[in-house]
């Protein structure tokens, strides 16, 4: 991020940290019961998010073995389905996001008497890369989706009704259009620093998401530099202060005492959710350390 680029930001997040809390679907995205009681598993980790989690072994599956209370998986529109895939060169017409996401969660959730975890009060989040054409990528998500709409939260005139899973919508930034005119949507925006302070409601856009290299150099070696942790402090408390969760993609996954320490910082700072692709690391470290 640029020296002028960061003045602005920071101009503009000060003056957003003077509002009053907003409502909104953010402020119980992380309310998981911790609780454990009998015919209860171990309580979900609230801000463990699988990065590329159609990667694993079993997509959704393993994530929800470990806990995981959000998974992202990205998208493209071919031929009328939504297939899931990181590029090109893996589409697979028979890895569809019904059969890998849709259909699992609904049987699941059946089953856990309309809950992810059985006998949590969590809601799973579900990020939807879109890597197609932003437009009509989500028109046919939205067509998908309200197929599904007994499991998925919605949002009309600005008030959320909030279900066992949350889609978020990423990727491709056409899908913001299609979506603001939408008057019943079972699926919110996941947007970027420029929008913590542009008065969208979180009601539209829950998440914010950022590069962790755009706005920092610190890697997780030594202490963060105290600049770059009042930068991060201001982003988090301007945030939560509009009712909306930070994520950083792109956070150092190598396992080791540099990661270690960039999640603690991470920790500390309320950061709501901890990116990775080692889900047994971070279900370790979170049991640990975010009990």
């Amino acid at each position: 991020m640029s020296a002028y680029s960061r003045r602005r930001a920071v101009a503009t997040l000060s003056a957003a940290a003077g509002g009053a809390l907003a409502g909104g679907l953010a402020s119980s995205a992380h309310a998981a019961d911790r609780g454990r009681a009998r015919g209860r598993g171990p309580a979900p980790l609230r801000r463990a998010h699988a990065h590329n989690d159609y990667l694993h072994e079993r997509p959704l599956l393993d994530a929800l073995d470990h806990g995981f209370a959000s998974v992202e998986s990205d998208i493209w529109l071919v031929d009328g389905q939504l297939l899931v895939a990181h590029d090109a060169s893996q589409l697979d017409p028979e890895r569809t996001l019904q059969r890998l996401y849709l259909d699992p969660l609904a049987r699941r959730i059946r089953a856990n008497g309309g809950r992810v975890y059985k006998g949590h009060k969590l809601t799973l989040q579900l990020l939807i890369d879109l890597k197609t054409p932003g437009d009509p990528t989500y028109r046919a998500l939205s067509e998908v989706l309200r197929g599904y709409g007994s499991i998925f939260s919605s949002a009309a005139g600005g008030r959320v009704r909030r279900r066992a899973v949350t889609a978020v919508i990423s990727g491709d930034r056409g899908a913001r259009a299609p979506m603001e005119a939408e008057k019943l949507r079972y699926a919110f925006y996941d947007g970027r620093h420029d929008d913590i302070n542009s008065g969208v409601p979180a009601s539209f856009i829950p998440l914010v998401s950022g590069n962790w290299n755009s706005s920092f150099t610190w890697q997780g070696t030594g202490t963060m530099p105290a600049a770059e942790r009042n930068w991060l402090n201001l982003i988090v408390h301007t945030a939560h202060r509009q009712g909306q969760t930070i994520r950083f993609w792109a956070t150092p996954d190598a396992p080791g005492p540099a990661r270690d320490n960039l999640w603690r910082t991470l920790l500390d700072a309320n950061v709501d959710w901890i990116n990775t692709d080692d889900l047994p690391g971070l279900e370790s470290f979170l049991r640990e350390h975010d009990a």
